[in-house]
């Protein structure tokens, strides 16, 4: 008994009360572009992208662009950067309703937030079932999904919650950058789904491909059917992301 409260005591509280309050010490989230010019001809930056999520144009505020639906939050961009423009902060507010809006740079230096849907919110704003289907994941963005429900986050004192088949489900979320393999199981639980529902796409391989968008492997097309209502990047997405993201979305108050 005295070793169990000791234990307790030294882990302190696990529950984390405010969701919407919270910044994970350490947590590379969103970009920082300064503002200082990009030394001459350098790309090492774009050299150094393992997804090709930084684009470079001509000498002023927009010179650096960033998209957050490719970028994988490896941040070795920052320290190979002669001038110092690149850095990264610990705001885990990355969601957006639209894939453009995931894109940031120097001017634009906020990602578009994210706009409450009046339907979702009248039909799920108390209650939502949602399906993950991991889509050729490597099963890293699936343990942070997994999380959701564990009691540090609890998503479901919100009324959002997993469930194991699509039939109670009232979306879909999807994880892994769409194999060929999983086409058709994908589609699957998708038309399993009843009416009215969403596609959630979380992680920078169900945004984008990710590390593995060049791959011949993969086949996207259920996202050109089906356009996400919620981009929830990352690689992995942090619980909070995605709790930020269907908050706003649904019009929850924390």
């Amino acid at each position: 008994m005295l070793q169990t409260l000791a234990v307790r005591k030294a882990q302190g509280t696990q529950y984390i009360a405010d969701l919407r309050a919270a910044q994970p010490a350490g947590f590379r989230g969103k970009p920082l572009i300064a503002d200082t010019a990009c030394a001459s001809a350098c790309h090492a930056c774009t050299d150094v992208c393992p997804t090709d999520a930084i684009a470079l144009s001509p000498a002023g505020a927009d010179a650096v662009a960033i998209d957050l639906g490719r970028c994988v939050l490896c941040g070795d961009c920052a320290p190979v950067c002669p001038s110092q423009k690149l850095g990264f902060s610990n705001d885990v507010k990355l969601c957006a309703t639209r894939r453009e809006g995931l894109v940031v740079t120097a001017a634009r230096p906020d990602i578009d937030p994210v706009q409450v849907s009046a339907a979702l919110k009248k039909r799920f704003g108390r209650s939502l079932k949602l399906r993950s289907v991991s889509a050729g994941g490597c099963n890293g963005c699936e343990m942070e999904v997994n999380a959701w429900g564990n009691v540090n986050f609890d998503l479901g004192r919100y009324g959002i919650d997993m469930v194991a088949s699509p039939r109670h489900a009232d979306g879909l979320v999807l994880t892994g950058p769409v194999s060929r393999n999983m086409m058709t199981a994908l589609q699957m639980a998708w038309d399993a789904i009843p009416e009215p529902k969403l596609v959630i796409a979380v992680g920078a391989c169900a945004i984008s491909g990710g590390v593995f968008a060049p791959s011949d492997a993969l086949n996207r097309e259920f996202l050109h059917k089906y356009p996400p209502s919620l981009y929830v990047p990352g690689c992995p997405p942090h619980p909070l992301t995605f709790i930020s993201g269907i908050m706003d979305l649904l019009g929850v108050s924390g």
